[in-house]
């Protein structure tokens, strides 16, 4: 009772040379509809992302001293008064990431809008909200060239 190979090599000799059949209504399908068929289910839908956004890195947020935090402040009541001197800020802020634990380090540099001392936010002119102990660094060119004036 062996596996006849004679056998199995002419099972479909009678309609190996028949013409296939095409349908006049419908038309074929594409290779990729074709292949989509074949496509391994997604049983665990979501897993990707989930992988994706565990290995998505963030950075702590480093606690500043109080000689650094000092600086920023006297840089702020400087742009406070000194509204002409706004125009081009380069500003270095902790952004806390939305999803987990930690952030990322952002700098956006541009125009000072407003200086909110009550809800203890930094406005640029782009629309930025930034909150002022979210501050790391605070930049501000030819700051000497207005001390001088």
């Amino acid at each position: 009772m062996g596996w006849d190979h004679a056998a199995e090599e002419h099972k479909y000799d009678d309609i190996r040379m028949l013409v296939h059949h095409r349908s006049r209504v419908h038309p074929p399908m594409s290779l990729w509809d074709r292949a989509a068929q074949f496509s391994p289910f997604a049983a665990l839908s979501g897993h990707e992302d989930a992988i994706r956004e565990t290995a998505r890195l963030t950075t702590e947020r480093a606690e500043l001293s109080e000689s650094r935090k000092e600086e920023l402040n006297e840089q702020l009541v400087w742009l406070r008064e000194h509204p002409d001197a706004r125009e081009r800020v380069t500003v270095t802020y902790f952004r806390p990431d939305a999803k987990k634990a930690g952030g990322a380090y952002v700098t956006v540099t541009g125009a000072v809008k407003k200086i909110d001392e009550y809800e203890k936010t930094l406005w640029m002119e782009d629309g930025t909200v930034i909150a002022i102990e979210e501050l790391s660094a605070v930049e501000i060119p030819g700051k000497d060239r207005y001390e001088e004036e």
